[in-house]
């Protein structure tokens, strides 16, 4: 038996943890995987961008847990964006709000919709 199986639509570790704790989480590391993939960032930018948020994380005394992990991976991803001119910081934080809106909006236990335009 592999390490990873699905079970119920998750993938969980042998210890029945779950390996993501939110969609977000996989989808962050695929678009990262996506775009190193592609060519749009190169690998070692990858690495060591992630591992400076990281290093960034710890030092503003966040825990060394998933949520930390994923929410560098975030940053990271964010950080090289900005820096291959692909978005702006004023735009991620209009991105940002126009999501709290739209969770804020959101009965309980409907996805979340972001309305373009």
């Amino acid at each position: 038996m592999s390490e990873l199986e699905p079970v119920t639509g998750m993938l969980r570790k042998k210890d029945d943890e779950p390996i993501f704790a939110e969609p977000w989480n996989a989808q962050a590391l695929a678009m990262a995987d996506l775009l190193v993939k592609s060519g749009k960032i190169l690998q070692s930018d990858w690495a060591e961008t992630l591992a400076t948020e990281i290093v960034v994380a710890k030092a503003a005394g966040h825990a060394d847990t998933r949520e930390t992990y994923y929410m560098a991976v975030l940053s990271a991803l964010e950080r090289l964006l900005v820096a291959k001119d692909s978005i702006s910081y004023s735009e991620l934080e209009q991105r940002r709000e126009d999501w709290e809106h739209a969770y804020l909006a959101t009965p309980h236990g409907q996805p979340v919709a972001l309305k373009h335009g």
